[in-house]
């Protein structure tokens, strides 16, 4: 009885420091530096981050610069070719937000993240007066706990972008080129978070 409590209360401990780990302000920048994996992508326009939209970008990396500006290298479909683009973000005076022009005047800012396991992102995006929102979960490893990914879902729901414009892009499988973000799947296409 005495080891059965023992492992409860060792089980709860470990439950309470996740949930320490997980930081929704005062970032510390330089800890989002290395290599990531996009995980789920969504937006309240999905031809944005559908097969060939402006949007539907895999993530390489970020490197954290001196200025705390960000450089993302990421990979898209170019003209049916992937492509390697690395987009510059400039730090505004809010914590956790940047900015950068891609497919029109871009505001991003982190949401939330552990540093070791997963970051989210909000995006406002502005592009010949219209507007959208995206939402993205990258992690430091090809795939991210249910719980995670549940959790992306209660944000997206939160900024009205719909379930069925939530796409898992550990799912995806474009081409060679994507291989490494969506190891050994054979979908050839993204599939809505259900």
């Amino acid at each position: 009885m005495k080891l059965l409590l023992l492992c409860l209360g060792l089980i709860l401990v470990h439950a309470h420091e996740e949930e320490n780990d997980v930081v929704k302000g005062n970032f510390d920048i330089s800890k989002i530096s290395g290599d990531w994996y996009s995980i789920l992508l969504a937006s309240d326009i999905k031809e944005k981050i559908e097969e060939n939209g402006s949007m539907r970008v895999f993530v390489k990396d970020i490197e954290v610069l001196s200025n705390s500006s960000l450089i993302f290298t990421m990979h898209t479909k170019v003209n049916g070719k992937c492509t390697k683009i690395s987009l510059i973000c400039n730090k505004t005076e809010k914590d956790g937000e940047y900015d950068v022009v891609h497919d029109g005047y871009n505001l991003f800012r982190i949401i939330e993240t552990a540093y070791e396991d997963y970051i989210i992102f909000h995006l406002n995006n502005v592009n010949q007066e219209q507007e959208f929102q995206l939402m993205e979960l990258y992690g430091r490893k090809p795939d991210v706990s249910p719980k995670v990914k549940e959790k992306f879902v209660r944000y997206c729901q939160g900024m009205e972008i719909p379930k069925e414009n939530i796409l898992d892009l550990t799912q995806v499988v474009l081409s060679e080129c994507f291989l490494v973000w969506a190891p050994g799947s054979s979908l050839p296409w993204p599939h809505a978070i259900q």
